[in-house]
């Protein structure tokens, strides 16, 4: 590699690491002519994916476009930049695991209400809001009660454990009342 220095075509690498949970290596490399020392990254390519849109329209896959429409549904959320690049990441990775050259808009608009659901539901009706277009107050009435549905179906292990406790407590405060009454 070329150093970005002088222009020297001799670097050697002084040190290598895993970055991105080992999706890329970080390497530090030094000019044998100058001395300095830059920073590169190696990364799989990723083969090219190409988006198609709902009118027919095609354009290629856009990770920071992916990224700006995550971060307006999350503006003012508890949901941080890394949980965000970690949705971006899934996605991304599930779209390339597909094989398909040719993605549905659709599918990844699927793809990303499935993770918001999960992270915040904020986030989730303001990002289901724009996704399926809602034109009216009803129809964002329904998508948030069938959200609210879907949550009470939900098992919640947290708050099961939270109820049996509780359960556990009012038995045991009982049963010490009862042996303080003797």
């Amino acid at each position: 590699m070329k150093c970005p220095y002088c222009n020297n075509p001799d670097t050697k690498v002084v040190d290598s690491r895993p970055v991105e949970d080992g999706l890329a290596i970080r390497r530090r490399r030094e000019c044998e002519k100058c001395h300095k020392r830059f920073t590169t990254f190696e990364k799989i390519e990723d083969s090219l994916l190409v988006v198609v849109k709902n009118d027919g329209r095609r354009e290629s896959f856009d990770r920071n476009k992916l990224i700006n429409g995550l971060l307006k549904a999350c503006e003012k959320t508890k949901v941080t930049y890394s949980d965000v690049e970690r949705i971006a990441d899934n996605i991304e990775r599930g779209l390339n695991n597909t094989m398909e050259k040719e993605i549905e808009s659709k599918m990844i608009g699927a793809l990303i209400m499935d993770e918001l659901r999960d992270l915040d539901q904020v986030a989730y009706v303001r990002f289901a809001s724009v996704y399926h277009k809602f034109t009216d107050v009803n129809t964002f009435v329904q998508e948030v009660n069938k959200l609210l549905e879907d949550d009470k179906n939900r098992p919640h292990p947290k708050k099961n454990k939270d109820v049996a406790a509780a359960g556990e407590n009012t038995k045991d405060n009982a049963d010490k009342e009862r042996k303080q009454e003797k």
